[in-house]
Parts: C-alpha cells; structure tokens; sequence
C-alpha cells in the first residue's frame, strides 16, 4: 500500500471494505454478463474495462464467469493485482478512469465466486470436537486417539456449495433414533449449522507431490465465510464406518466474497498450543494461527460468538495433511476449518453444542430453540484486525425452506 490515507472512494474509509480488504466476487447487472469486480465500500469495482484503461494489468484475468483464471495466475500476480488496485483507489487523480466503473453494491447480483473443484472438510477446533464427543459417547473419551496427531476431516460434496443467499431446502434421508428399533425415512428434525471458515485454493500442485506447510500461501489465494449445514440425525444413523455422507452433502454456503491473504496480515496469530507436537511433516512457524472473530445470528438474533484464534490445527497444517499422500491440488479447491468453537458456551459454532444435543434449549430473543425450522434465517459474520481498522469479511445468509 502506498499511502495509508482513506480511499477517494466515498463511504469506503472506516466500513470494514476499506483499501486494506480489498475482496474478490463475481457479479452481474441486468444489462451484463457475470464477470470479476472488487469491493470497495459499497460500491464493486468492474475490473475489466479498468485493467483496460489502464494499460499495465492483463484484462483477460477480469472477463470471466468464475474468478478461477486470477486465481491461477499465482502469488505474484495476486500481489501485482492488488498494489495496483490499491494505488488506484488511494490516488484522486484515478478518479476519473476508474469512478466510471464503480458500481453501487445494491445494483448487483453476486454469484458462486469460483468453481469449486474439491471440497474437503476438517474438524479443527479441540473445542468443538471434544464437545462433540460428549454429547455422543458420553461415557467415552471424547476425544478420538488419533485428533493431537493430525487434521481429521472428510471428503464433501462440492457441486452442492451454494453462494450465500441460497435457500437451503431441509433434506430427508434415513434416521432411527437410540429407542427406535428400525430406521425411517423422511426430512431432517435436528437440521443444525456450523460456523466455519474456507480456505480458497489458487496455485495447483502435482499429483504424487505434498505441499509443505510453509507453501500455503503459493497456494492458498484467500477465505469465505462458510456454513456447513448438517442434519445431525442422517449423520448420526449413517456416520460409522465411514464418517459424514448424506447428513452433509446437500448443502454448503459459503460468502460471495473472497479474502486475499494478503488483507489478513494484521490478523495472524499464534496457534493456542500443541501437545503433544505434531510430525515433522506438520510442523509450522508461527503465527500459524488467524484472529478472526465470528458471529451465529438465527432470525436476527446473535446466538453466539465463536472465535477462530482458538482452532487447535493450523490452516497450513490441513493444507500440508490434505496433500502429504501425494493428492493433487487443483484451482478453485475449497477445504475447511470444521466448527469453529471456544471454551464456553456462548462460542459454540454449532446449534448441536449450544443445544448439548437438543437437551438444553438456548434463547432466541423470547423463544427457546435447539435445531433449525422453515423459515429459519441463519447469518455468519466475521470480521478480524486490518491495516487501517478492523475489515469485515463476506456474510454468509441462508434460509431454510420445507423438504420437497
């Protein structure tokens, strides 16, 4: 950044999309096709037409439906892209070139930001999944023998990630509850939420070849928020040998918009501790960690604050496990965090937790709640500390509507 000043753009300075954020989506008018802009206040930069006027940045990044092609083009070309936009949005004399091109956020239709290639899940937050684990095994260990040891997650589903603002529709499936003697078969009664971040893959890597923890940012472009839906009763019934299937695959959402890395830099942390310390191979230097703060709203009401500085497992260190078998990476591969949950009960990133599985309802402004029903409006928010103030990252929204 050249200059620390605010941005000409009215209204950007102190909105959380100042020149320190800079996101990434993909838009539409009603006169254009979907193609890349950038957020700055609430206006969405139309980067195309503006590479073109400018002459040193290449236009064909920008005329796309997806941002994959950006995405692709590497760590320099990220860092490239965004000193020049930021030059761009800090000097009145680009007024002229660029004003033109700025487009009011509420004229826009925001779409799936990228193609989502792959789509891998984690259970990150030592938190969460010991809560987790005593809710189900309540007489057990709650914790598995192999979670210190490694990024436990799961393969998902991604032609069912779906841009915040998607309606969820309830999915039905088998369920048998403990007294049950048989399973049946209908929609979802403990339809739940989870909080969680998504890490944005850019640069792909060879099969047969592991990406070290310290290369997680030549690959890595940015975030979303992410929501990963779960109807906790098809996950109970289907989940073992072979873990989530069903009971998670209908429905992921995450933000229209995508963090760069780079916006994250006054955000890093160091990670809570690990013991006992991981395998070489997941070995990191701090700060590994990120201090992002999230908030759970159902129908408006903030039912929780989950915070991400508290995940036991690193970004890095899921990247690194993901690949260490020699799986290739590919532009537009989506993994995330699991759950993000603290240590008390108002951080908990899941209705499952806030509920302890449904037994212990939680407030809703004068209700009392534990799973999800139509018409439910669930929205994440996050936000984290940035260069000129803290940037408030995209939201993710979705409502649930009836099983069909």
């Amino acid at each position: 950044m050249t200059d620390p000043a605010p941005s000409w753009v009215q209204g950007a300075a102190g909105s959380g999309f100042d020149v320190d954020h800079l996101p990434y989506g993909v838009f539409t008018t009603p006169e254009e096709e979907p193609r890349v802009g950038v957020r700055v206040g609430q206006h969405v930069v139309d980067l195309a037409p503006v590479a073109a006027a400018s002459y040193d940045v290449h236009v064909g990044l920008f005329e796309q439906p997806t941002l994959d092609v950006f995405l692709g083009a590497g760590a320099e070309e990220w860092a490239r892209v965004r000193s020049w936009l930021q030059d761009l949005l800090l000097d009145p004399a680009a007024e002229a070139m660029v004003g033109p091109h700025l487009v009011p956020l509420a004229e826009v239709t925001m779409r799936l930001p990228f193609e989502v290639a792959d789509y891998v899940d984690f259970y990150a937050s030592l938190d969460h999944a010991s809560n987790v684990g005593r809710i189900l095994r309540p007489d057990s260990e709650p914790l598995m023998p192999n979670w210190r040891h490694l990024p436990v997650g799961y393969h998902g589903r991604s032609g069912t990630v779906v841009v915040s603002g998607t309606p969820v529709v309830r999915p039905s499936g088998q369920r048998k509850a403990p007294a049950d003697a048989a399973p049946s078969f209908g929609p979802s009664r403990r339809l739940d939420i989870e909080a969680e971040l998504g890490f944005v893959v850019g640069v792909p890597s060879p099969l047969g070849t592991a990406v070290p923890t310290a290369a997680f940012s030549d690959h890595v472009f940015g975030v979303v928020g992410l929501n990963d839906w779960s109807a906790r009763d098809i996950q109970g019934w289907e989940y073992v040998p072979l873990g989530p299937f069903l009971g998670k695959s209908f429905a992921t959402t995450v933000s229209a918009w995508v963090t760069p890395l780079a916006a994250l830099v006054s955000a890093r942390c160091p990670l809570p501790g690990q013991e006992p310390a991981p395998l070489p191979y997941l070995a990191v230097a701090e700060p590994a960690g990120f201090d992002l703060d999230v908030s759970v709203e159902l129908n408006g009401s903030v039912v929780s604050r989950p915070p991400y500085s508290s995940m036991y497992w690193s970004p890095a260190q899921m990247l690194a496990h993901l690949t260490v078998n020699g799986a290739s990476l590919r532009t537009g591969d989506l993994f995330a965090s699991g759950t993000i949950s603290g240590p008390s009960r108002e951080q908990r990133g899941s209705f499952l937790e806030l509920s302890w599985g449904g037994a212990e309802p939680f407030a809703v402004g004068a209700e009392e709640r534990t799973f999800l029903e139509d018409g439910d409006e669930v929205v994440l928010r996050y936000s984290a500390p940035g260069e000129l103030g803290r940037i408030t990252l995209g939201e993710v929204r979705g409502t649930v509507v009836p099983a069909r």
